[in-house]
């Protein structure tokens, strides 16, 4: 029986001692506290005193904009960062606050879990660290710039997960992220803060590090969870924000903020019925004026019916649109007087927010006096006017009507633009935005504008005085019943001073752009040499929309 209990015995000590070793020992280990070490003075030494070994391993602290010329030195952004850390820390923690709590709120009920709530969250007290940045400058309306950001903080992130009976904390702390962001404010506009989103994407895999606590536990101390855990995030990260993947976060509607063009609106006035009597022998001339609500472009009008209180035009127009939501059509109806100012007969509104894209909706409308609710109207009426309206947005804004735009976005970025083919036929609007020029001298003077010669139309920028980098930043649209793709565009730069009884012009450079590649692409964005300029550039863009 010695023999057969010895055996024995050892069989038991392999099914039950020696796990229960193992869970003790790692117990032990994930909760063992390592001796404090005295502490002893740095050692400061100069570079030159230092080894091959030493130097090398100092490579990766040395500042971006020490080792390339390409980054600068942003010592001030630091210090602002520094000095701002205590708020951001409060902001930051909030949206991270109202931004899980819905996550939280999914796995309530979920796996015997009944609550999960912050402990504690703080990003701790030291900020990231800039050290160095790079600025692109590109044609378009943007700002791209890449940070080099370290981040060797002290955050203080603690989770509970209430499961039954037992509490569960999970606490991270120790976080370093080594990352190169690279960030685009665009477009830029002229309303504060001057752009409208900002653009984020990785441009190599970031470098995490920190320390996972659970129960109390260091379970990062576990061997190959640590190595695990680094290769999971880098994965999860990487295939979230490295580019050409991006976070893009709205800050303005820009198409509000930039009023561009966004589509065309049709308006066919048909009739109006019972208008009031202006002349003597009881009838009136009427005639129809048709604009859109923030525009500073003539009203179009239609022709003069003679002695008709019930007029038919069957007239079409078409007003570019450049904000659906808050422009609204106005309808003015005169009665034409050969001498004199003309007699209002009476005008009506219509809120383009209700109308639907692509959909032709007819109005039956009440003309008032006034729209002013404050003035009195009278009960007279003055009779009704008949119109169908069609809002057609452009194609690359089809999508954008109806969508919010209020959260975070990540999606992929489109390496060069895929446009579909458009057709030669069909109308359209042609933008041109003028930005601004370069090395412009005069012989005489500087004081720049442009003019924009289209179709014999002559438009032109504002002068701006005594420069030779003018930025003048301006738009002209052109409605075309077709693609110009036999058209050309001419663009000249002039310098204009005016003394007493005395104007003198000057021309700085001129460039002839053919639109054929417009049409083709869609958009076109460059800057020119001027002709019969030294070193003169203009910078000009140019659209073609269609509906």
């Amino acid at each position: 029986m010695g023999f057969v209990g010895t055996v024995l015995g050892l069989i038991g000590f392999g099914f039950f001692g020696l796990p229960i070793g193992l869970l003790l020992g790692f117990l032990l280990f994930i909760y063992s506290k390592p001796k404090p070490q005295p502490l002893q003075e740095p050692v400061t030494r100069q570079l030159f005193e230092l080894d091959h070994d030493d130097l090398f391993d100092l490579l990766p602290e040395i500042p971006l904009w020490i080792k390339n010329p390409d980054y600068e030195r942003v010592d001030w952004l630091n210090k602002f960062i520094y000095d701002m850390w205590p708020y951001i820390d409060k902001a930051v923690c909030g949206i991270i606050r109202s931004t899980t709590k819905p996550i939280f709120a999914e796995y309530i009920g979920k796996f015997l879990i009944e609550s999960i709530e912050f402990e504690s969250l703080t990003l701790g007290s030291l900020p990231p660290t800039i050290h160095g940045m790079k600025v692109y400058e590109t044609n378009e309306k943007e700002i791209v710039f890449e940070p080099a950001v370290r981040w060797a903080g002290n955050p203080n992130i603690t989770v509970t997960v209430r499961i039954l009976f037992m509490q569960i904390t999970v606490q991270l702390l120790d976080l370093q992220v080594f990352a190169a962001p690279r960030v685009t404010l665009k477009p830029l506009v002229p309303t504060f803060p001057c752009f409208s989103n900002i653009v984020v994407s990785l441009m190599e895999k970031p470098h995490v590090d920190f320390g996972l606590k659970l129960l109390g536990g260091d379970i990062m101390a576990i061997p190959g969870l640590y190595q695990f855990v680094q290769e999971t995030i880098k994965k999860q990260v990487a295939r979230l924000y490295l580019w050409p993947q991006i976070l893009e976060i709205p800050i303005l509607d820009s198409t509000t903020a930039t009023k561009k063009p966004v589509g065309i609106l049709h308006v066919k006035v048909i009739r109006a019925l019972k208008l009031l009597k202006m002349d003597l022998l009881g009838t009136s001339d009427p005639y129809v004026k048709v604009s859109l609500s923030g525009e500073r472009l003539p009203s179009k009008k239609t022709s003069v019916k003679m002695k008709n209180l019930n007029p038919e035009w069957n007239e079409e127009f078409k007003l570019i649109v450049k904000d659906p939501e808050s422009q609204f059509l106005q309808l003015r109806v005169f009665d034409w007087e050969k001498v004199g100012s003309h007699d209002k007969l009476g005008m009506q509104i219509v809120p383009l927010n209700l109308l639907s894209p692509n959909v032709t909706q007819s109005f039956t409308l009440d003309l008032v006096k006034s729209m002013d609710p404050k003035h009195n109207q009278k009960k007279k009426p003055r009779g009704k006017i008949v119109v169908d309206l069609t809002f057609n947005p452009f194609k690359e804004d089809n999508d954008k009507f109806g969508e919010h735009s209020g959260s975070l976005v990540r999606k992929e970025s489109v390496v060069g633009r895929a446009f579909e083919d458009i057709s030669a036929g069909g109308a359209g609007v042609l933008l041109v935005a003028i930005q601004g020029a370069e090395d412009v001298e005069g012989k005489k003077h500087n004081n720049p504008y442009a003019l924009v010669l289209f179709k014999g139309e002559k438009k032109k920028t504002k002068v701006l005085r005594k420069t030779r980098d003018p930025c003048w930043n301006e738009d002209f649209q052109y409605m075309l019943e077709e693609a110009p793709v036999n058209d050309k565009i001419n663009i000249e730069v002039l310098s204009k001073r005016s003394l007493v009884g005395f104007r003198s012009t000057e021309s700085l450079g001129h460039v002839e752009i053919n639109l054929v590649d417009v049409v083709n692409n869609g958009r076109i964005n460059q800057k020119y040499h001027l002709i019969n300029s030294k070193n003169g550039k203009i910078h000009v863009e140019i659209q073609w929309n269609t509906t």
